[in-house]
């Protein structure tokens, strides 16, 4: 019903048919994503599909334009060395070590838990894997200290998981679908420039976040659990492991150092991806990499690239830019507060746009398009879009890492809401108050 409204509707002034059927399309693919009645994927493929048949783009190649861009192999690498890291067993034995150091204590279980998502972030830079491996080591934890499920204290520790983890991810460019699809849409970064943008506001979203939820649920960490010796024994350290740890090593180096060599971050991901699959390795078959990568994350970014282009391209992300600017008049000569009604919208779209390379696909390139008129810096307010929309989770749904561990600690939906709307007050709060100074004390303002 909304494809068919947008697209047989009299078409307004001052946008182009091709752009009218793009918008119908794009329009599809939101409704979809955020009612996953269909697989994700499927939504995706679908809407390139529908991007032809209605004649939206002049031609196939340029329906598929996602499919031809570094940041999606970029993708592939990194989950290539994030299945890798797994299954040689390392990501495991840095979680286990990390949760002995609580020493039996609840509220240092917690904070080191935060400490451990920025940490482990370096070594398995992708949330969901990570939030996959560690919800089994703290629920251990929780139950060798007759810590009971649905109790306050075990509703903090999942929703931390849940909510809090992606945050450590978003920081890295290397971090997931975020970073990824963000990134591309924003222009080119290396992975320092988008470190010394995004390491600040998101550690910062990850320390007060922390301490919302700890203050939310404080009730839970006064209790006094039993004690119960070593969670987990580990044996000695295996090859797979050392191999993981030296590509993961020297992956992450020719990350840092991309400002001496040049490369594009999608090369050395691809080059930790042709080492981990080399036969005599003994990381991962290539079989292994077919059946386990979660090849639905490439295709969902691939084809929101694809959808965010053809808006571009037929001056649709344009004219929708446009009619923002017009509503958005009267706050011209205020700077703050358009940045403001910025964010607002954004956590309104995101609310109902649970996955968040369709949220990124379709409100990016309208803000960057809407940002110049309206008299602020299209970049800043691309990346506070970012902030805003990747910063809170509002249904269990909202995110593979959050799916994984919601369902494992069985929390209601209305628990994940409510916290979500905390940190949606203390995202807008952080950017502000702490990312808004930063940014512009390296350069960046919030006008031209």
């Amino acid at each position: 019903m909304v494809f068919f409204a947008v697209l047989l509707a009299p078409t307004p002034g001052g946008l182009t048919p091709e752009g009218q059927r793009a918008l119908a399309v794009m329009a599809l693919a939101v409704v979809l994503w955020a009612t996953e009645v269909v697989p994700i994927a499927l939504t995706g493929l679908g809407c390139v599909v529908l991007l032809v048949l209605v004649n939206a783009v002049p031609d196939v190649v340029e329906a598929f334009y996602g499919f031809s861009q570094p940041v999606s192999y970029f993708l592939i690498g990194i989950l290539s060395l994030g299945l890798a890291v797994h299954k040689s067993g390392l990501a495991e034995r840095v979680a286990v070590h990390l949760v002995r150091l609580a020493s039996g204590n609840p509220k240092s279980l917690y904070f080191q838990m935060l400490v451990s998502f920025a940490a482990l972030a370096y070594v398995l830079p992708s949330a969901s894997t990570r939030g996959a491996i560690m919800v089994y080591i703290y629920e251990q934890a929780l139950d060798h200290w007759q810590v009971a499920a649905g109790s306050t204290l075990h509703k903090a520790i999942m929703l931390g998981m849940g909510s809090i983890n992606r945050l450590a991810s978003t920081a890295l460019l290397a971090g997931g679908i975020t970073p990824v699809v963000a990134s591309s849409l924003l222009g080119d970064f290396s992975w320092g420039g988008w470190f010394v943008l995004m390491a600040l506001p998101f550690y910062a979203l990850l320390a007060f976040g922390g301490l919302a939820l700890f203050l939310q649920y404080r009730s839970g960490f006064t209790a006094t659990p039993a004690y119960a010796g070593e969670l987990l024994k580990l044996g000695p350290v295996t090859s797979s492991e050392k191999k993981a740890a030296i590509i993961a090593a020297g992956t992450a180096l020719l990350w840092f150092t991309d400002f001496a060599h040049g490369l594009h971050p999608a090369m050395p991901a691809l080059i930790a991806m042709c080492a981990i699959l080399m036969p005599g390795m003994g990381l991962l078959s290539w079989r292994d990499l077919e059946q386990e990568l979660g090849w639905s994350v490439f295709i969902v970014v691939a084809t929101s690239l694809s959808l965010a282009q053809a808006l571009v391209a037929t001056g649709a992300a344009s004219w929708f830019a446009e009619t923002l600017v017009g509503g958005a008049g009267m706050l011209h000569d205020s700077p703050l507060v358009l940045l403001l009604a910025l964010s607002v919208a954004a956590a309104l779209v995101r609310g109902m746009m649970p996955n968040i390379a369709g949220y990124l696909a379709f409100l990016v390139p309208v803000v960057l398009a809407a940002a110049g008129p309206l008299g602020l810096n299209p970049l800043l307010c691309g990346l506070a879009i970012v902030v805003v929309g990747d910063s809170v989770v509002y249904y269990p749904a909202s995110a593979t890492a959050s799916v994984i561990i919601f369902q494992r600690a069985n929390l209601p939906g209305p628990e994940v809401f409510k916290f979500g709307l905390v940190m949606t007050v203390v995202t807008v709060a952080v950017l502000f108050a702490i990312v808004l100074p930063y940014w512009k004390l390296i350069g960046l303002s919030l006008t031209p």
